[in-house]
């Protein structure tokens, strides 16, 4: 796994609800922006995407919560492509508590490419080869990983 799979977030008070404990939805948040982060520094800027026409919408997106967050911690959240077709990108997402390894969260998201005008699925490779290549790559590496 490389350094440049995993992204810290230190917990904000107005993260956290009444129980003082990090509200729910924040967790999606955080794998949005680790994701984001993550593709950046691997060299797939989304902005670059966007810019040629071609939006990532979420198909699908789930978060298992093992346990609780609280105001200053700090969150490692880990990506990595799970599975990559042209079409579709699937992420897998662990968030743990910094110095500890605590499990916090498990997660995953579903993305699709399509067209901006057409709103159309399309295959990345045809249109972004470079960037098409990295992800595929990023996902065999993931696997490689894991086997």
């Amino acid at each position: 796994m490389s350094q440049n799979d995993i992204c810290l977030h230190r917990v904000q008070y107005y993260e956290t609800d009444r129980m003082g404990i990090v509200h729910h939805s924040n967790y999606i948040r955080w794998m949005e922006e680790a994701r984001t982060e993550t593709m950046r520094l691997r060299g797939v800027d989304y902005a670059r995407i966007e810019a040629t026409g071609i939006l990532m919408p979420v198909v699908s997106v789930s978060c298992d919560y093992k346990h609780p967050a609280r105001f200053g911690d700090v969150g490692e959240i880990e990506v990595k492509i799970e599975r990559f077709t042209g079409v579709r990108l699937e992420f897998r997402y662990r968030i743990t508590l910094q110095g500890t390894g605590l499990l916090l969260a498990e997660g995953k998201s579903v993305h699709c490419f399509i067209d901006e005008q057409t709103r159309k699925p399309l295959n990345l490779s045809k249109r972004l080869p470079l960037e098409s290549k990295t992800m595929f790559l990023l996902a065999e590496e993931a696997k490689g990983a894991e086997g």
